[in-house]
């Protein structure tokens, strides 16, 4: 009368094996991130060292924005146009060339801090570059 067909769906090696590797790589993938975030924050607590700061203050998300514009000799409060979409933006690219001239490096060195910027965080936080201080300005 009723006819019920039966079919058994395990799985194969393959998608198992491939199921293992998605695994493994996601975990790798959390390693190399944490590993790039604390070489950032290694990094930056150098830079503030170097600029007469105390390292600690690289440490905390909002204060090192507010910290890097006293060095950079920027208006503190413009910490707070990390909020806005596109200002954030411009913000980050100033920042980032004022700070290769504040360590006496050159146009090409502010590109590689706004391109790669945890790699040149590292060279600039690791190599003999001396701070000196910008005059003031927005």
């Amino acid at each position: 009368m009723y006819n019920y067909t039966y079919t058994y769906d395990y799985p194969t090696a393959a998608s198992a094996g491939a199921g293992i590797f998605a695994g493994f790589f996601s975990f790798f993938m959390i390693l190399v991130i944490i590993a790039c975030v604390v070489l950032v924050y290694i990094a930056q607590w150098k830079i503030f060292k170097k600029a007469g700061k105390e390292g600690w203050k690289a440490l905390i998300p909002i204060y090192n924005t507010y910290t890097m514009l006293q060095i950079l000799s920027m208006e503190p409060l413009l910490c707070f146009l990390s909020f806005v979409p596109f200002a954030n933006f411009m913000l980050g690219i100033v920042m980032n060339v004022k700070l290769a001239k504040s360590f006496g490096k050159s146009t090409g060195f502010a590109i590689g801090l706004i391109l790669l910027g945890p790699i040149f965080q590292m060279i600039l936080a690791f190599s003999d570059a001396k701070y000196k201080q910008l005059p003031s300005s927005i």
